[in-house]
């Protein structure tokens, strides 16, 4: 399944191959209650044909009508919308929002090929556009963050900047990694077993072979690296969860009933866990929505990383905010 930023950019490039020109359109920064998040991107053509969003609607609109009245700026820009009450009730920004967005214009699809090969290698890239010249630099990079500005340079990213280790190659952990491609996730999956290695055939997700203890070490979890335990194995998935409940992981789960947790909560205690450490596993793992089939699981288990994921970059955006403040 192709992440919705493939999506944006495949049809941009279709577009620019066709002859048309348009016009790349980053969220920079946000404030208040701006409904998109940084990185979120759009394109419109030049025409007014749009795919993605930045914003609710109304900027898109905007956008639009300013693209076939070729208003739009002819060199990389920072536009600002909602600066004042006004305006952001113009633009349907709720509670006074406001976005700062970096504007781009695009004349060939070559300008795009890095960041659609980024995306479909599931390899994370940093481009760097030069507000003066339009100079365009490409690096892969381990995740750094949102979006900024650094002097006359805008950095964004295209490619996972989020992580998940599924340990168990069943249909559960099958049906999870497809969905997870969707969801911006660089999946890798674990499972020692020879023969569920060779009834896998999901592609884009990486397989780490190994034990799950020596995996889970290998990657080396930072706080944008999701583990979920899926193969209902206490010798495999509490293995995994051993090492990964003592790391930065942002969020750390495991498949099983609420009795079945309680007990592998107790076989935890007995190696050198701290109660805290303990008390990161999500288990029973997912929101609690009724789900039975692996489908439902899966989507159960998506909704609590997105929970999470969501918590770990607002407070990255705040923290932002409060240094930006201070300086």
């Amino acid at each position: 399944m192709q992440s919705s930023d493939q999506e944006v950019l495949q049809r941009a490039s279709d577009w620019l191959q066709q002859g048309y020109r348009a016009h790349l359109f980053t969220v920079i920064q946000t404030w208040g209650s701006a409904p998109r998040l940084p990185g979120a991107i759009l394109v419109v053509r030049e025409d007014g044909h749009l795919v993605g969003s930045v914003s609710g609607g109304c900027i898109e609109d905007d956008l639009a009508d300013k693209a076939k009245h070729q208003e739009l700026p002819v060199q990389p820009a920072i536009m600002e919308y909602g600066v004042n009450q006004a305006e952001a009730q113009r633009f349907g920004i709720p509670c006074g929002g406001q976005i700062k967005i970096f504007s781009e214009p695009l004349t060939d699809a070559s300008q795009l090929a890095p960041m659609l090969e980024s995306l479909a290698q599931r390899r994370l890239l940093k481009r760097s556009v030069h507000l003066p010249t339009g100079e365009i630099r490409h690096a892969y990079v381990l995740p750094e963050g949102q979006p900024r500005l650094e002097n006359d340079w805008f950095h964004s990213y295209f490619g996972p900047q989020w992580r998940l280790l599924i340990i168990g190659a069943n249909q559960l952990g099958s049906v999870l990694a497809a969905m997870a491609q969707a969801l911006d996730f660089h999946v890798m999956i674990c499972d020692p077993r020879e023969e569920m290695r060779d009834e896998w055939h999901v592609e884009g997700a990486d397989w780490l072979p190994g034990m799950p203890d020596d995996v889970v070490l290998e990657i080396t979890p930072d706080p944008h690296t999701a583990i979920v335990a899926v193969t209902h194995d206490p010798k495999l998935d509490d293995m995994a969860l051993l090492e990964a409940l003592k790391s930065e992981a942002f969020y750390i789960g495991a498949l099983g009933s609420v009795k079945n947790q309680e007990k592998r909560k107790q076989r935890l205690r007995t190696f050198d866990l701290s109660e805290q450490e303990v008390n990161r596993l999500h288990g029973p793992v997912g929101l609690r929505i009724g789900s039975r089939t692996p489908a439902e699981i899966a989507v159960s288990i998506l909704a609590e990383l997105i929970q999470e994921r969501s918590q770990v970059q607002q407070a990255g955006i705040q923290a932002v905010d409060i240094s930006r403040a201070v300086a």
